[in-house]
């Protein structure tokens, strides 16, 4: 009698992974069946179809459940997409962010919302915000606050008179490499770049490419989009961006930080999601301004501490009006429901000529 071979063995497993494809895919479309009657439902409640929580609270639960050999970072990816198709069965979610496609703005959207949602690719933040507030997308995702480099300014100063908040953030470790035509750093006349990513990876820069023309432009993707054009140019984007317009990779993670992180926000009107419910570990951002008198900023933190409030960041930018004053920026840790969390926000609004709450959210972890 023949004994089995190694790829007899082989060809059976395929059999078996065949069989539970099937039944996989039978199961989801149940999920899907099951995704339209809720929407039917949202829909004639006018309740919201996206819910970021509710979307936490399934994943956290089935990684309680998973027994493995899958990684629970690995079933959350899963799980995320599972869950993004059946919502755009329910209701496409219209999302902005900076375009073209291939930025970090965009992988931190589809990490957010899934890969099925309806991106809107906008030139610049200015877009992202106006989009947002118009109702032209129903979400949209900015860059806040990068590792290395601070703030992004032009995010908070967007935020002072747009009626968006923020209802969600996105963490997400940066990578720049360098993107070319040709595979070699020989001939190369301009790097482009978002101007953040330049600053990045100055060092790096210096030390390859010396005399090469340093040129800012609005995003890492617009800049290996142009770089696809003339076989002179490269540009600082991410690998998505390399495969996206069919680019090598010449030189990989060469920003000059190893830990390189940029946080983005995710907005929206309130009417279109309201401030998400308090969770395990929450961030409250707001913007205030003070009187222009001595001690007034120190007055700012004294709330915070009588009521044992921790705060997490804070950011000076010109109010721009000619007399030297400013809005601050102030992120702390906790929701606005929790008592502490109230009192020390009351306190503190009775000493601000200028307060504004712009979201309470869950901290990307």
């Amino acid at each position: 009698m023949t004994q089995p071979t190694q790829s007899d063995a082989l060809a059976a497993l395929r059999v078996q992974i065949d069989s539970l494809d099937q039944q996989l895919l039978s199961l989801l479309n149940q999920r899907a069946r099951v995704a339209e009657q809720v929407g039917e439902i949202k829909r004639a409640e006018g309740s919201p179809f996206f819910r970021p929580d509710r979307v936490a609270q399934v994943i956290d639960k089935i990684q309680t459940n998973n027994e493995g050999p899958l990684l629970n970072q690995h079933v959350a990816s899963i799980w995320r997409e599972i869950m993004s198709a059946c919502l755009a069965l329910e209701a496409p979610q219209r999302v902005a962010v900076l375009g073209p496609a291939g930025t970090f703005c965009e992988q931190a959207a589809v990490e957010f919302f899934g890969g099925a949602a309806n991106l809107i690719y906008c030139a610049n933040f200015d877009e992202v915000f106006h989009a947002t507030a118009a109702g032209t997308a129903q979400y949209g995702v900015v860059g806040m606050e990068n590792s290395t480099e601070g703030v992004v300014a032009r995010s908070l100063d967007l935020f002072l008179r747009s009626p968006v908040h923020v209802v969600g953030e996105v963490s997400l470790l940066i990578r720049h490499n360098l993107l070319r035509q040709v595979n070699s750093l020989d001939g190369v006349e301009v790097v482009m770049a978002h101007p953040q990513a330049l600053a990045q990876c100055q060092n790096w820069l210096t030390q390859h490419l010396p005399n090469v023309e340093r040129r800012a432009v609005s995003s890492n993707a617009e800049g290996a989009r142009l770089a696809a054009t003339n076989p002179a140019w490269a540009a600082l984007a991410s690998e998505r961006a390399a495969g996206q317009f069919a680019l090598h990779i010449v030189a990989h993670a060469v920003q000059d930080e190893a830990y390189n992180r940029t946080r983005f926000a995710v907005i929206s009107l309130p009417q279109t999601m309201a401030m998400p419910p308090a969770s395990a570990r929450d961030c409250t951002s707001l913007v205030v301004s003070v009187p222009n008198r001595p001690g007034a900023v120190h007055d700012l933190l004294v709330p915070l501490k009588n009521n044992g409030v921790s705060m997490t960041r804070f950011e000076s930018r010109p109010a721009k009006s000619g007399q030297w004053e400013y809005y601050f920026y102030i992120d702390i840790a906790g929701h606005p429901s929790q008592p502490h969390v109230a009192a020390a926000l009351k306190e503190l609004q009775g000493l601000c000529a200028f307060y504004k709450v712009l979201g309470a959210y869950p901290v990307n972890e």
